[in-house]
């Protein structure tokens, strides 16, 4: 597993889920931009949101020298550094999937700061990129994993977004698009 160096870390960068459920307390939240990596739901899920029989799909920061990714910087309080690290490599570390690295993001207030971000690697067995917009859809409505249905993740997701006003029209199109599938299967 790589891990960033053992320096205090002060910032975390949320994408997806730490944005609507971080695990801890943050002492400050602040509207971010990270350049050069896209949020993407290129990783296989086999633990919180599908199995090994039936993958779901969650958001990773997929490199992308051409996209800018819209999320929040999560400040850290010291006194908790060393127990949120610990809870935040347990959560996103599970199958080594992301590979953790100290990124420059740039606050919507013009604060240049540096963040803990999780990047998928492509290299990883459960890398999905690229998939096509309705397989993605598919997947998602038929998965559920230990932390409950995928389309529950992309759901709040896409939410959470839109409430603090960085709604991604590209979430907002699979969110309807797996709702229309799901009042189209059957019922139990």
């Amino acid at each position: 597993m790589e891990q960033t160096t053992t320096h205090k870390i002060e910032w975390v960068f949320g994408y997806g889920s730490l944005i609507w459920n971080p695990g801890f307390t943050p002492v400050e939240i602040a509207p971010a931009r990270l350049a050069g990596f896209a949020r993407s739901f290129c990783l296989r899920s086999i633990e919180h949101r599908g199995t090994r029989e039936l993958p779901g799909l969650v958001l990773g920061l997929d490199e992308d020298p051409q996209a800018a990714c819209r999320g929040v910087a999560l400040r850290i309080a010291p006194q908790d550094h060393d127990s949120v690290l610990a809870y935040l490599r347990a959560r996103e570390l599970v199958t080594e999937a992301y590979r953790e690295e100290i990124l420059p993001l740039e606050l919507e207030d013009g604060r240049h700061i540096h963040a803990l971000a999780y990047v998928m690697r492509r290299d990883h067995w459960q890398y999905a990129g690229g998939l096509p917009h309705d397989e993605q859809a598919r997947i998602i409505a038929a998965a559920h994993g230990g932390r409950g249905p995928n389309a529950d993740y992309l759901h709040n997701t896409a939410s959470h977004l839109a409430d603090i006003g960085m709604a991604d029209d590209e979430l907002d199109r699979l969110s309807q698009a797996v709702r229309d599938l799901q009042a189209s299967m059957p019922r139990p």
